[in-house]
């Protein structure tokens, strides 16, 4: 009997977990099977999968043939590198002590990999957290400063107008000033020279019959 290891669907729409199991291949996808190996759950980041290595294992080493998906998973727990191992071990390639360190060492750097996944994932969690807490603070302290100026008194609004209005005037008024005072200098201005320029002509004139005597 051909068997396989495929993904048995459950869950609800848009959210659906699956079962890992062993089931012959010409059952439908979703019917009977012959043993449940394990489960995986896309909806988690990263996903949450579940095996049971050994009896899984065993089912790979007497030619169960997984699906495209089914092999990933299996691939992602180990489940086909150990099975390589097992072979480089019956081909006298490599010692039993020798295929287990290099399975502990594989173990060692995948789980690294995940924790790496996993800080990064709520690293990035958490500075998308800080930026919604400060646009939520900046919002209230906006949404508090339009409730106040709108229950502010109405007196208290129209002695800022009269102020803005006066500051205005203010400039003008000074600016009329100053032209005014230009305007008197410039009028006064001519009648000083005459005098000035008048009072060589009387010393002249003065002069001249003192000469004459």
């Amino acid at each position: 009997m051909a068997t396989k290891i495929r993904l048995q669907r459950f869950g609800k729409k848009g959210k659906p977990f699956f079962h890992v199991v062993v089931a012959d291949s010409r059952s439908p996808r979703d019917g009977k099977f012959i043993e449940r190996l394990g489960s995986y759950n896309p909806n988690t980041n990263p996903a949450t999968i579940e095996i049971n290595f050994e009896r899984t294992l065993e089912w790979v080493n007497s030619g169960a043939q997984p699906t495209d998906t089914a092999r990933a998973i299996l691939s992602h727990k180990g489940v086909l590198y150990k099975k390589h191992l097992q072979g480089g071990v019956k081909k006298g390639a490599l010692t039993v002590e020798q295929a287990d360190a290099k399975f502990a060492q594989w173990l060692e750097a995948k789980g690294g990999q995940i924790e790496n996944k996993k800080e990064s994932l709520n690293a990035s969690k958490n500075e998308v957290k800080k930026a919604a807490l400060a646009a939520e603070a900046k919002k209230n302290a906006d949404r508090a400063t339009a409730i106040a100026l709108k229950n502010a008194p109405v007196e208290e609004v129209e002695e800022t107008v009269e102020e803005v209005v006066v500051a205005e005037e203010a400039p003008a008024a000074e600016a009329t000033n100053e032209v005014v005072a230009e305007e008197v200098v410039a009028e006064e201005a001519p009648a000083t020279e005459e005098v000035v320029e008048e009072t060589p002509a009387e010393e002249a004139t003065t002069e001249e019959p003192k000469e004459e005597a």
